[in-house]
């Protein structure tokens, strides 16, 4: 970053210049700010808190968000965390093992999920600026400029694109005036982990006045309840572990009073969605940009898958080889992901908070979700395996528009007979055109730094069929998939989606300051 003083020493103001600012450091933030370095784009992040949260909040990573982390090459340092095949639709039992190299849903803390996305974003050098409070914004036609309070006072930032990822609560969100249109929560659950108490497992048991969730894991009991009829309230901070305590008596009997709370807090069923998630320079990406009821940790899950998407169309913009509208295209795609997956949760607030008055409803989905087509269609959603992308160019191929499927290959060519998984084909964060015994033509002239390719056979029960050609865009979705790599459809993906192949790269904004004199 560069950087300079202005001003008395008692007003005086730090100056960073930067790419990209991004505002907040949870998972959504984190991964923007690794996806942006692997592009090349310089990205300062600036976040309020002093680090990882400590709160026990989400603590499920889907199938998609694990197959995200082994692309990036973040597993081996996640190790095996406990895995769940089954979770639920609005508290019904669902079976989520869909073909995946990680199916099922994985009990990974929150804490730990950022830990190892800011020490990657570290590592390919992104600069991190914690407790610091995002206060003014201005965006033009050219870039952004922001203000923050940080720990040594006053920070400016000018930054070419600026990315709000800072929460349900985003300050970034109301500086620009961003419509967020939806519905306040109507009802809520109250939440908490709690030492020294024993209660039964609960599996989303319904009694009579109420909806009581328990599980004891590490010593901590974890309770979360709902009451039938009870409003949510309007709260400013976390509830009373009291009022925990007696809601959870009035609905279950039991008194777990005497426990000693470790964390509290109360969650509501408000559903809102930014109309746009590209205000011009300014974008918005994870809870800031859609707000829903954490039902089987779908929140976290569509945050990173956001950043996912974004990261790499915003670094091409910044290097200067984006193709036109493909910063645009973030919005096209997420939004659209991000209303199917609101709608699911409205359904499931429904079927998990609704009175004695939703039984017969509950009775009938119990029913359907039985049938292994429901089973699959709301498991992939749930997941986020079943995302699709209108991606035209792919010919009407299967595998159009769908994330390239996990597989085991063998390698022609260099490495000739190595098996390889598709996973580690991603690693570079480029496009790849994987040549799977297609008609062999010359190799379309687009910039190696751009698009990898590579020559393989998929191996025998491999979801890849031998003789297909497939272009995959750095986010891991097929774009075109065809039977010869000489298909002017296939250029024309290759246009769309990484621009001209004689296109001059722009180099990327050059830093001053280096993180070693920080």
């Amino acid at each position: 970053m560069a950087a300079d003083h202005r001003g008395a020493a008692q007003d005086t103001v730090h100056t960073l210049r930067t790419d990209v600012l991004v505002v907040g450091a949870g998972p959504a933030g984190l991964m923007l700010a690794c996806e942006l370095r692997l592009g090349g784009a310089e990205v300062l992040v600036v976040d309020q808190r002093p680090g990882p949260t400590t709160e026990s909040r989400a603590s499920t990573l889907h199938a998609r968000t694990m197959e995200i982390l082994d692309s990036r090459g973040l597993l081996a340092v996640l190790g095996t965390p406990p895995c769940e095949p089954r979770g639920h639709f609005g508290g019904i039992g669902l079976d989520l093992t869909l073909p995946s190299s990680h199916p099922g849903q994985w009990k990974v803390p929150q804490r730990r999920t950022e830990e190892i996305l800011q020490d990657r974003a570290a590592e390919l050098g992104a600069d991190l600026r914690r407790r610091h409070q995002l206060t003014a914004l201005t965006a033009g036609a050219d870039g952004v400029t922001a203000d923050a309070l940080g720990p040594a006072g006053p920070v400016r930032v000018s930054a070419r694109y600026l990315v709000g990822c800072d929460g349900e609560d985003s300050t970034v969100r109301r500086l620009v005036g961003a419509d967020f249109p939806g519905s306040d929560a109507r009802r809520e659950l109250l939440r908490a982990d709690v030492s020294g108490v024993r209660t039964p497992d609960r599996r989303f048991q319904r009694l009579p006045d109420g909806l009581a969730i328990s599980a004891t894991r590490d010593e901590v009991t974890r309770v979360m309840v709902h009451e039938f009829g009870r409003p949510a309230r309007r709260r400013s901070g976390a509830p009373d572990f009291t009022e925990v305590a007696e809601t959870w008596k009035r609905v279950t009997g039991e008194d777990i009073s005497h426990g000693a709370p470790l964390w509290v807090n109360a969650f509501g069923d408000a559903g809102r969605q930014l109309e746009r998630y590209r205000h011009g320079r300014v974008l918005f990406a994870g809870d800031a940009a859609h707000q829903q009821m954490p039902s089987g940790g779908q929140a976290l899950n569509l945050g990173v898958q956001d950043s996912f998407n974004l990261g790499w169309k915003l670094a091409a913009e910044v290097r200067g080889d984006a193709p036109e509208g493909l910063l645009d295209s973030y919005h096209t795609e997420r939004h659209a992901v991000g209303a199917d997956v609101l709608a699911n949760i409205r359904a499931q607030t429904q079927l998990l908070l609704g009175g004695p008055e939703i039984e017969p409803v509950r009775a009938v989905v119990a029913e359907l979700v039985a049938l292994d087509d429901v089973r699959t269609r709301l498991a992939g959603a749930i997941s986020g395996l079943a995302v699709r992308y209108d991606l035209a160019e792919g010919g009407g191929h299967p595998l159009s528009g769908l994330r390239l499927p996990p597989a085991e290959l063998t390698r022609h060519g260099a490495g000739s007979g190595a098996t390889i998984r598709t996973a580690e084909l991603l690693r570079g964060g480029r496009g790849l055109l994987l040549d799977l015994g297609a008609e062999t033509e010359p190799a379309p002239a687009w910039s190696a730094a751009r698009v990898d390719r590579v020559t393989a056979r998929p191996v025998p029960g491999s979801p890849l069929s031998a003789g297909d050609a497939l272009l995959v865009r750095p986010d891991g979705y097929v774009a075109w998939a065809g039977r010869s790599t000489g298909d002017p459809s296939l250029h024309r993906a290759l246009r769309r989606w990484f621009g001209e192949p004689d296109r001059t790269r722009t180099a990327p904004h050059q830093s001053t300051e280096t993180a070693a004199a920080r």
